[in-house]
């Protein structure tokens, strides 16, 4: 069954609670563990997903003022949001992240049923209508909630976004067959992330 809106928007709420119940607690040592991304510490890790809620804001904001403002200014920018973790104390990470997710959530909360049909523009350059911002933003917290490696496995996430995660990710690698095996698994090993699917071929991290 292809996901829905009404889905997506509550994707994005339960992903960003589970992300924000993940990172909670991260002590200054803590966050300088290594992640299940290659070459990213936990303060990378939740620096981006701050900034990934900054950016689709600024996509909230062209839906509902028609003012156009990109997710990011360049590439740059991007990479700099990324790069301010290491930077940043467990104290200064962690209101960062929550002012970020909350500014989000209120903002998507106001939109109008017309400015949720308004074009954006993703960070890939694809236009698309405001209504898939939710699905944008469930994607990086359930995904980089298990990145995180504080106890979240694919297996914890509910079924139905593993389905449209499978959907989305096949399609984007242009994949017409999947392996056989547990629908978390499938999803984990589509992500590039580490899985239990014996002889599968090895994938880079989508995401």
């Amino acid at each position: 069954m292809a996901r829905t809106f009404a889905d997506a928007v509550r994707w994005a709420r339960e992903g960003t609670e589970l992300f924000l119940d993940a990172a909670d607690g991260l002590t200054e040592a803590e966050y300088g563990a290594p992640t299940l991304l290659p070459g990213w510490s936990r303060r990378h890790l939740v620096a981006h997903v701050a900034a990934n809620a900054d950016a689709l804001g600024n996509l909230v904001h062209w839906a509902a003022t028609g003012e156009e403002t990109p997710m990011y200014a360049s590439p740059e920018e991007r990479a700099a949001g990324i790069e301010r973790g290491p930077q940043m104390s467990a104290a200064e990470l962690a209101g960062w992240l929550a002012r970020s997710c909350a500014e989000l959530r209120t903002a998507m909360d106001a939109l109008t049923e017309r400015q949720w049909q308004a074009e954006v523009v993703t960070a890939q350059g694809r236009t698309v209508p405001a209504t898939e911002v939710p699905w944008m933003r469930s994607r990086e917290t359930f995904v980089h909630a298990v990145d995180l490696h504080r106890g979240v496995a694919f297996a914890d996430l509910p079924g139905g976004f593993l389905d449209a995660l499978v959907t989305d990710i096949a399609a984007k690698r242009k994949l017409d067959a999947l392996p056989d095996g547990p629908l978390p698994e499938v999803a984990a090993w589509l992500a590039g992330r580490p899985h239990a699917l014996a002889g599968a071929p090895s994938l880079g991290p989508w995401l």
